[in-house]
Formats: structure tokens, C-alpha cells, sequence
């Protein structure tokens, strides 16, 4: 997934007496989804979310070290930071993970509709109508 994704370059040329100087300027494709990156790339939200992954991942690591083994508290420590890395990155048709949730959670469990099909017949109610009768009968 990439969150700059640069289509159009300006190219400018300067020519001078001894030498040529060349600039390219990357322009986003759409203006709308640029991202000022902070810290280590990373945009306000996506670091937000990372510290606190994080945290929760030291946090849990130290309070359940004594009671439980290395491995087991990695395993936490990991299934614990991960709905955090989730909200960081996920994006989907421009809606970020809380929002594809809440659309989700909508369109699925709380307004579910059945579709049911009916077909329709409109050669048979062509036929039962008497003037279509009359007409295809001159035919």
C-alpha cells in the first residue's frame, strides 16, 4: 500500500553559459490524499497509533513477565499491539479502520436485509392483456 502515489512530475530545465541544471518536482495524483509524515515518515495518526501499540505491548510485557513465560508473554504482548498496528495502516476506499468498522458493523449486523428475488414474466402479461392478443393474432 502505497500512500504517495506520485503520477505527474514537472520537469524544469534551466540552461545556463556552462551547464544545465535539472529540477523534478513530484506532484501527488490526487491532492486530497497527501499525508504530512512527522516522524520517521510516518503521518500524526500512523505514529499516534504506533506509541501506543507500544506502549501496550512493554506494558503488558512487564506486568505479565513474572506470571507467565517468555514465549507465552510475547504471544500477549503481540495479539495485544496488533488492533493498534491495525488502526495505524488500514485504509479501505478511503475510509480509515474505525470508520470500515462502523460501515460494517451497519451494513451487516445492525441493518441486515434479505434480497429476495422475484421474477417477472412480462411476455406472459403481454399475452393475458387483450390487445396484444389482437395484435400478435394479425401477425
Amino acid at each position: 500500500m502505497n500512500l504517495c502515489q506520485y503520477d505527474y512530475t514537472v520537469s524544469v530545465t534551466k540552461f545556463n553559459s556552462e551547464r544545465s541544471i535539472f529540477i523534478e518536482i513530484k506532484i501527488n495524483k490526487e491532492v486530497r490524499d497527501y499525508q504530512e509524515s512527522i516522524f520517521f515518515g510516518l503521518s500524526l495518526r500512523q505514529f499516534i497509533c504506533s506509541a501506543m501499540a507500544i506502549a501496550v505491548a512493554v506494558l503488558l510485557y512487564f506486568l505479565l513477565g513474572r506470571i507467565m513465560g517468555s514465549g507465552e508473554v510475547g504471544w500477549v504482548c503481540i495479539l495485544a499491539a496488533f488492533p493498534f498496528a491495525i488502526c495505524c495502516f488500514f485504509r479501505y476506499n478511503g475510509m480509515y479502520f474505525e470508520q470500515f468498522a462502523w460501515a460494517f458493523l451497519r451494513s451487516e449486523l445492525l441493518y441486515p436485509r434479505q434480497l429476495v428475488y422475484k421474477s417477472e414474466n412480462l411476455y406472459a402479461k403481454a399475452l393475458a392483456d387483450g390487445s396484444m392478443k389482437e395484435v400478435l393474432t394479425f401477425d
